[in-house]
């Protein structure tokens, strides 16, 4: 079971990137999907989160009106579209995903990473000012 991650660079201060997710292994129709960053010196923290069981999403407020998660029609790719980048958003990006049992009910909310089970590599996302 792997999460791939692709997307990551550098961009200018108020450029945009689109971060990929991809399962290879597994299907995303029993899981959440939650994207996290750490800044170097700073703990992991989560960003933005997508439920596969409603489909509603989560982002922290510091990205909120910025930041767009979500996913292909065949839900085979996660993506998360960053737009008005600030060089705070400056981190190492990770996708992880959180098994959801089926029946389990489960609205997107901040995604905690003692909840998720599996991990990408992570991609750097560098904005310069």
């Amino acid at each position: 079971v792997q999460l791939v991650e692709s997307g990551g660079g550098l961009v200018q201060a108020g450029g945009s990137l689109r971060l990929s997710c991809a399962p290879s292994g597994f299907a995303f129709d029993e899981y959440a999907i939650g994207w996290f960053r750490q800044a170097p010196g700073k703990e992991r923290e989560g960003v933005s989160c997508i439920s596969s069981v409603d489909d509603t999403t989560y982002y922290t407020d510091s990205v909120k009106g910025r930041f767009t998660i979500s996913t292909d029609n065949a839900k085979n790719t996660v993506f998360l579209q960053m737009n008005s980048l600030k060089p705070e958003d400056t981190a190492v990006y990770y996708c992880a995903a959180r098994y959801l049992p089926i029946g389990t009910s489960y609205s997107a909310q901040k995604p905690l990473v003692y909840e998720y089970d599996f991990w990408g590599q992570g991609t750097q996302v560098t904005v310069s000012s």
